[in-house]
């Protein structure tokens, strides 16, 4: 008994500092699509962290990247929160994208803390699962 109380209490003491987060992340990703759907890749760019500005360097860099690359950020007709995890240290926010075709894709966020808030540190497009009957 004491045993399964202490490993309750221990995977929701890990559990809570990805819940803390969820809102502000999810907010952050949510602005940053807005952003995009606006066209305005300057505030888009405020959401990437330091390490993903370097890597582009100015917005216009930062937005031809998204618009060409990731079509589906860029103007994404329904969008769904889903889980938030911590893998390694990292959070991560699994997003669920369906574009201007009807097409659904998953995506996950990498997030990182910063002095300016959450801001994104990557974004993996997840392959789809091979569906059978």
């Amino acid at each position: 008994m004491r045993i399964g109380l202490f490993a309750l209490l221990t995977a929701m003491h890990f559990a809570l500092p990805a819940a803390a987060q969820e809102k502000p992340i999810q907010d952050t990703i949510q602005n940053q699509l807005n952003a995009f759907q606006a066209d305005d890749f300057a505030t888009a760019f405020t959401f990437a962290s330091p390490n993903i500005k370097g890597i582009f360097g100015t917005p216009e860099n930062f937005g031809a990247m998204v618009s060409e690359g990731y079509p589906m950020v860029h103007r994404p007709s329904a969008v769904t929160m889903l889980d938030l995890r911590e893998v390694a240290g990292n959070l991560w926010q699994r997003v669920m994208i369906t574009d201007e075709a009807g097409k659904t894709h998953l995506l996950d966020y990498q997030m990182v803390e910063t002095p300016d808030g959450w801001q994104i540190n990557g974004v993996q497009v997840l392959r789809a699962p091979d569906v059978g009957a």
